[in-house]
């Protein structure tokens, strides 16, 4: 079984005041044995777990280790994201079965685009291929904002899942019946974008910035975060 998820941030305290989940967590330990507790609840050992990116952060190699040998599963793929380690070091090599940073995958006749960064285009949008990613640590509410506007992209991030990992049957059922869409141009990604802005509202999509494409502007907790990340790597 294929699952995914994203931006989880093992060991970044400050994640819980740039998101929600200070309303499930009061500490940083707290958040990732959640977190942890909750991937094993659904991942199996031999499963296939794909983490779209910012595995964690401010740790050092052998505290990302130790977590992630909290994870049963044993095929944990990394596509690298902007707060990553460089895994391949020869100390810490076979943690991850590390990939590149945007990922073809094909199974069970679906094709998926798989990148911690959200695309407005992708290989094989107009024939219907889903891309999936994180980053942008967006609420529920976006990836039902793209499923009603026919856009086959989805957060897997552990923000916008309830905390959990999305199996590949999961992605299938959410976009089971949309007609994708053929091509999106430029013109047509503001539209849809200032569409948004009345539809979903709550933040979701920055009023002030109506020329700014959709994956820019659905997340300001994805700024506050890039933002930390500036003034002080890991």
């Amino acid at each position: 079984m294929i699952w995914f998820t994203a931006d989880t941030h093992f060991g970044h305290a400050n994640v819980l005041r740039f998101t929600d989940r200070h309303e499930r967590w009061d500490t940083i330990e707290q958040m990732d044995a959640g977190l942890v507790a909750n991937i094993n609840s659904c991942v199996a050992p031999g499963d296939d777990l794909y983490v779209l990116g910012d595995f964690s952060f401010k740790l050092d190699a052998e505290q990302a280790r130790a977590i992630r040998e909290r994870i049963r599963c044993k095929n944990v793929h990394l596509v690298p994201g902007n707060h990553d380690k460089d895994w391949t070091q020869d100390e810490v090599a076979g943690t991850f079965i590390v990939e590149p940073p945007i990922v073809k995958l094909k199974s069970q006749g679906l094709k998926l685009m798989l990148c911690h960064y959200p695309m407005v285009d992708w290989e094989g949008l107009g024939h219907g291929s889903i891309h999936l990613h994180g980053h942008i640590h967006a609420p529920a509410a976006y990836n039902e904002w793209n499923r009603a506007n026919r856009v086959l992209r989805f957060d897997v991030g552990v923000d916008a899942n309830g905390y959990l990992p999305v199996s590949l049957g999961q992605v299938r059922a959410f976009f089971k019946g949309v007609e994708h869409r053929h091509r999106v141009s430029r013109e047509q990604w503001l539209a849809l974008a200032r569409a948004g802005e009345l539809e979903v509202g709550a933040g979701l999509l920055a009023p002030e910035l109506p020329d700014e494409l959709l994956p820019e502007s659905v997340a300001p907790a994805a700024a506050s975060l890039d933002a930390e990340s500036r003034g002080g790597r890991r």
